[in-house]
């Protein structure tokens, strides 16, 4: 009988490491203080760089927040969306990504110019990218959380394979379920996530079709509020300039908080996206909840964003540590 324990224990063992394994490489093998012996001051470092970001252009805090969301979607999160090619080619210059704006990309080059000054050759920019999103969302009174660390930089970055991977201001409830899902991510996550649109802004080209041709009988998609509504079309006329933008949250648009839901209830989503997710059944208890209690919406856009973190992450023997995170080494 001894014996037969014996050689059960040893298969539950195998089992237990093959699971692990098996879960390593799906959502990496990250951990809070990675760099404690080899850049342990690698978060003050990031933390300076941001909030000097931040101090000069305060469109650093959407910019970097939407460039940490729109690398993990694509290739995983492993700054592939900061590489740079001579040829136009790289997963930057896909026409989903030229709206992402300059300040998320220089804050992430600078924090990282500051921690190889410091720790050459040991953090890589996607750990960086994590950490400054993290940064953002506090420096604009967001919530404070642990960044998991330990991802390594991709060694693909191509415009081509960016198409059907990221969320459309278009989509549905269930269209998001299903892009969220390929993630890891439930329906709870994604409502939490799109908590980010209560940052920054957006041209009006990407939600013009709910003012003039929403449909046969209405120009104005009837789920907008008519006042709201109008106001979209005083500041978007059609034609206009390419370059007005638009504030996606029109109560705080500076401050991370849960007002972007209560916007969703008046009829103050901007996209389709947005106000979906309040029409539709299956999300509108979410939304509610949110927009009355900013401590369930904030506990829920942390776990949201360490689950998101560990998507298709390369690490161990994966990928490099770049020096320059524009470029391969």
């Amino acid at each position: 009988m001894a014996e037969e324990a014996r050689r059960r224990s040893i298969i539950y063992r195998l089992i237990t490491v093959v699971m692990v394994v098996f879960i390593g490489k799906g959502h990496g093998q990250l951990v809070e203080n990675f760099y404690a012996a080899t850049c342990p001051a690698v978060e003050i470092i990031v933390k300076q760089a941001v909030d000097t970001k931040v101090s000069q252009t305060f469109t650093t805090v959407p910019a970097t927040l939407r460039l940490f969301f729109h690398d993990c979607f694509v290739e995983g999160c492993d700054a592939s969306v900061i590489i740079a090619s001579p040829n136009g080619d790289a997963e930057k210059d896909a026409p989903d990504n030229l709206s992402l704006a300059g300040d998320g990309f220089d804050t992430v080059i600078k924090a990282k110019q500051a921690v190889e000054s410091v720790c050459p050759g040991v953090v890589s920019c996607a750990d960086v990218l994590a950490i400054a999103a993290r940064d953002v969302v506090v420096a604009a009174g967001g919530p404070l959380f642990n960044v998991q660390l330990g991802r390594r930089d991709g060694l693909v970055s191509k415009a081509s394979r960016v198409a059907g991977n990221l969320p459309s201001p278009t989509f549905g409830v269930n269209q998001l379920n299903t892009m969220f899902a390929r993630h890891n991510l439930t329906e709870l996550d994604m409502i939490a996530l799109s908590g980010a649109h209560t940052l920054g802004f957006s041209h009006c080209n990407r939600f013009a079709n709910r003012l003039y041709s929403f449909s046969p009988t209405s120009n104005v998609d009837p789920s907008l509020n008519p006042t709201y509504a109008q106001q979209l079309i005083n500041d978007c006329p059609q034609n206009v300039d390419p370059n007005v933008a638009i504030n996606m949250d029109p109560g705080t648009p500076t401050t991370f908080d849960n007002v972007y839901y209560q916007n969703l209830i008046a009829g103050k989503g901007l996209f389709t996206s947005d106000q979906a997710l309040f029409t539709d059944s299956s999300s509108q208890s979410t939304v509610n909840d949110f927009a009355n209690n900013p401590a369930d919406f904030n506990q829920a856009f942390i776990a949201a964003m360490r689950k998101l973190g560990q998507t298709g992450v390369k690490t161990g023997n994966q990928g490099e540590i770049r020096k320059d995170c524009t470029a391969f080494n």
